[in-house]
């Protein structure tokens, strides 16, 4: 019996393969255990991430928390998800199922929430980008994991792209010498335009849900893999221009965001929005000798003074959010500052909060 058939038939209820699975911890094809998780919410829109990892049989989905009925139909329908995977609470979830780890797929703002009820039962978490709307939130998140020895992973898409880690080694390993300017690209059309849910823009278009709009939603990548080539260290100051270009699309929440990070030698140009002609993810490194720029996730280039050429890209050694979590959770690997982890994202979440306030007071914000 393969996975995906045996998944089939745990949740088809049949009682022999339960028995099967209680003894065997459903093994993978690489006779590593399969996490087993739980899945706080389901309004963000990324959540059909796990669904499609549940059906090819890269993850179990232990428990879905959710109250809303009709998010529970409309899942229901489009992954053929038993009732009995449903729960109204995370609290009768984690009792009645006893999960690895937990997904959180709800609001930003309700990320401290999920940790508060996970953490004092020893569960870690596992949070989509960015960990907080507030330094507040995301300080009294480390204080929990810290105190309850829990990981508090954050989930980027851009964490799991080969370009993106190959800049980072190739930095590391002196190929362009020392960053001295740094351009993240991040957004789209908007969240209306390319179609998101509306139980997702309800909260995405919030400003205390989300935090603010472009500028939190896609400024937190570029923050992020900032935070990271730089060894974690913060920027000295942060200055914005937010422009609300959508007003009648957008009313509560601004939709365009450039943020300036300033370094001691470097600085760091964040361009976020829901204006872009098309989808746009890429990253700029300008070193002392020369340049990297990840147009996507397979395609990178270098260029100095005298070449210009396309990189030939290795697969890193994560392509997703998963086996990453699940040698976390093993103790096999330990996420230091990299860019899921909360030093880091610590540090994402007080770049956001000062750019925010800097759009508001038009003024730069010193960090340090």
């Amino acid at each position: 019996m393969t996975i995906n058939s045996l998944l089939r038939a745990i949740f088809s209820k049949k009682p022999a393969v339960f028995l099967a699975v209680n003894i065997l911890f459903l093994p993978s094809i690489f006779g590593q255990k399969i996490l087993r998780v739980g899945v706080a919410g389901l309004t963000h829109d990324h959540v059909h991430n796990v669904m499609h990892q549940f059906k090819k049989g890269e993850v179990i989905i232990a428990g879905i928390a959710e109250s809303d009925p009709q998010l529970i139909a409309r899942y229901k329908k489009s992954y053929q998800l038993p009732d009995s995977l449903f729960y109204h609470s995370l609290t009768e979830l984690i009792d009645h199922t006893h999960p690895d780890a937990v997904l959180a797929y709800n609001a930003i703002s309700q990320h401290l929430g999920v940790v508060e009820t996970c953490a004092p039962k020893g569960i870690s978490v596992m949070v989509e980008k960015p960990l907080a709307t507030t330094v507040k939130d995301a300080e009294r998140i480390a204080a929990l994991a810290k105190q309850y020895h829990i990981h508090v992973l954050t989930n980027y898409e851009t964490t799991w792209y080969d370009t993106n880690q190959q800049i980072f080694e190739m930095v590391n390993d002196n190929k362009i010498g020392a960053p001295r300017k740094m351009i993240v690209h991040d957004g789209h059309q908007g969240p209306k335009e390319i179609g998101c849910s509306q139980d997702f823009l309800n909260w995405l278009t919030d400003p205390v849900m989300n935090g603010g709009g472009a500028l939190r939603d896609f400024g937190c990548y570029g923050a992020d893999l900032m935070t990271w080539l730089m060894h974690g260290k913060a920027p000295i100051s942060v200055t914005t221009i937010a422009h609300h270009i959508k007003p009648s699309v957008y009313p509560k929440v601004e939709d365009d965001a450039t943020i300036l990070l300033e370094y001691p030698d470097a600085t760091g140009i964040i361009e976020a929005s829901w204006n872009w002609p098309f989808s746009i993810k890429d990253w700029e490194v300008f070193g002392t000798s020369g340049y990297l720029h990840a147009l996507n996730d397979k395609s990178l280039i270098e260029r100095t003074n005298r070449t210009y050429d396309s990189v030939g890209v290795h697969p890193a050694a994560y392509r997703d959010n998963i086996p990453y979590l699940a040698d976390v959770l093993s103790g096999r690997l330990d996420p230091g500052n990299d860019l899921t982890s909360l030093p880091t994202n610590l540090i994402v979440v007080r770049i956001l909060e000062a750019a925010s306030r800097s759009a508001k007071e038009g003024k730069k914000i010193m960090l340090n």
